[in-house]
């Protein structure tokens, strides 16, 4: 994964960026890749600690492999309350990641990408506008929240 930087300046208002996993090492991970750039992070490992943790307007990471919820439900909640919803998903997974866009999501990586390239996609994520672009198939889509 490589190193940050530049700390990402966070508005001492916004509430902290909710990671919704069930795998330890990709929550901590994120957690710990947010909290590197000046982003106040915490996790949720379950549908019900997602549902009180996440504010409206707040910003959510959601790793749809996981068992212990349904990640498609997480972005639709998520996004009624407004948020900015990034997605994990398997690169070749398309049509969970055009569920996930259509639920609300404003993008769907795969792992790989947060792994190589963590610190770069979550400033362009953080700082982009809340509506999901992504090549799925060669195609670009795009699907507003």
């Amino acid at each position: 994964m490589e190193r940050p930087t530049e700390p990402i300046r966070a508005n001492a208002a916004d509430p902290p960026v909710t990671v919704l996993a069930d795998d330890l090492i990709w929550s901590m991970r994120l957690v710990a890749l947010l909290r590197s750039l000046g982003v106040p992070a915490r996790t949720a490992a379950s549908l019900a600690a997602f549902d009180r943790a996440v504010p409206s307007g707040g910003s959510v990471i959601v790793d749809l492999t996981a068992r212990a919820y349904d990640g498609i439900e997480a972005i639709g909640l998520a996004a009624s309350r407004g948020a900015n919803v990034l997605c994990l998903a398997q690169h070749d997974d398309v049509a969970t990641r055009r569920a996930a866009l259509e639920a609300g999501a404003a993008r769907v990586v795969p792992y790989r990408t947060m792994y190589e390239r963590g610190p770069e996609t979550l400033r362009r994520w953080l700082g982009g506008p809340k509506t999901g672009r992504l090549a799925v198939g060669g195609q670009a889509t795009h699907t507003p929240t």
